[in-house]
């Protein structure tokens, strides 16, 4: 039953994207219209007024992916717990690289309601999404408390210092 509901919705998400961009396009509402019956302008004006409005090109459709609530989940604000249930803080920024691939997350850590706390930046290979599947649920860092603790603090604008699992830390390529 859930697959037949899974493809009438990216059915009608795609039928909805169709007449929507048709309506776009022509910026008219998406009915069939009749041809004009006006007479094209001599070749003159045509490229005077060419010349005035940017040329629309036809661009393909959005792609379409639907992902079960079961699948995905946010993950900023998420608490963070090592795999002994000590408190790690909580998820508040996400680094990426140059080529958008995800390298590190910013963890909010230590203090008492946002007292004394400071954030670091972890490798993104030392999370562990397993057993995610609601908002209440924490996300497992692969160090521990005194490991974290060591860690330099994370500031905007100067080079980071990720800390990682040990043997999962890639070096960054700055010089691309």
């Amino acid at each position: 039953m859930r697959p037949r509901i899974m493809v009438m919705l990216v059915g009608a998400a795609l039928l909805t994207c169709a007449g929507v961009r048709a309506a776009d396009d022509e910026g008219k509402t998406p009915t069939t219209q009749a041809p004009s019956a006006t007479p094209a302008p001599p070749a003159a004006a045509a490229s005077k007024e060419q010349a005035k409005e940017p040329s629309k090109e036809q661009s393909p459709p959005p792609s379409v992916t639907v992902i079960g609530a079961r699948d995905a989940h946010g993950i900023l604000g998420r608490d963070v717990r090592s795999s002994a249930n000590e408190d790690m803080g909580r998820i508040v920024d996400v680094i990426v690289d140059r080529d958008g691939k995800v390298r590190a997350a910013v963890i909010d850590f230590g203090g008492f309601l946002g007292v004394g706390s400071r954030k670091i930046v972890v490798d993104w290979n030392a999370l562990r999404f397993a057993g995610v599947s609601s908002k209440s649920d924490s996300i497992t860092l692969d160090l521990n408390k005194q490991q974290v603790s060591a860690a330099p603090e994370y500031k905007e604008d100067t080079p980071l210092i990720v800390l990682g699992a040990a043997g999962n830390l890639h070096p960054w390529d700055y010089e691309h």
